[in-house]
């Protein structure tokens, strides 16, 4: 009954942020706007040579998926915290860490999953070998949940300051900056021939501590900002 009760609320959860996103499509849709943007400007700067462009087409991609995660960070739990909601997930009954990921999940759903859609588009443009889009897509889809979950560690920690966008930043983009490398970094291996399924098993191990333990963490820390 309890695990049948969570799963109930859970799903409550996903549906009012879903709507909620949904009334707001137009804030929403920026994180997705701003990586199209800067994917864009990198063949107008650097002109469209084919193997220049193929060269730095994976850490292009996912330079732009890690920055346009940071831009919706503040806005994980900002409204929770200023409608009350956030206190209202305190006192419920429900596991907090579960409500947690259900927000970790409608972050990742709405930033990280447009990418996902359009990464093929992305890769035609920057002229990548269409045999690494499988490499490309497989490493963004186990990185973007772990940015996610990450992101939402640091944000739990600041929730309790006023304009915390800055030190946001400051904290995130170092324990980004591993994701980046494994993940952009499968894809350049791939590309000249070199193994890089171990790349992507440390990726996906990642996401399997940081599934378990990022809720965990992240909800202590809320509790411990607002108490």
């Amino acid at each position: 009954m309890a695990s049948a009760t969570a799963r109930t609320a859970l799903l409550a959860l996903l549906r009012r942020d879903l709507l909620l996103v949904w009334r707001r499509r137009g804030d929403a849709l920026q994180p997705a706007m701003f990586a199209v943007l800067t994917i864009t400007l990198f063949p107008l700067a650097l002109g469209s040579e084919p193997q220049l462009l193929a060269r730095i087409a994976s850490g292009v991609i996912w330079v732009a998926v890690v920055l346009a995660g940071m831009l919706s960070l503040d806005a994980l739990f900002r409204s929770d915290l200023e409608d009350g909601s956030l206190e209202q997930l305190l006192l419920s009954p429900q596991p907090l860490a579960l409500l947690i990921f259900g927000k970790v999940l409608v972050h990742w759903l709405t930033t990280a999953l447009p990418v996902l859609v359009a990464t093929p588009l992305f890769a035609a443009m920057l002229q990548l070998d269409s045999n690494l889009y499988g490499v490309l897509l497989l490493s963004l889809i186990l990185g973007t949940p772990l940015l996610s979950l990450i992101g939402a560690v640091v944000v739990a920690l600041t929730v309790g300051m006023k304009r915390s966008g800055m030190l946001l930043a400051l904290l995130a983009l170092p324990l980004y900056v591993p994701v980046l490398i494994f993940g952009a970094g499968s894809v350049m291996a791939a590309s000249q021939g070199l193994p890089y399924l171990g790349a992507l098993l440390v990726l996906g191990a990642a996401l399997a501590l940081a599934l378990v333990l990022a809720p965990l963490a992240a909800a202590a820390a809320i509790r411990i900002a607002l108490s």
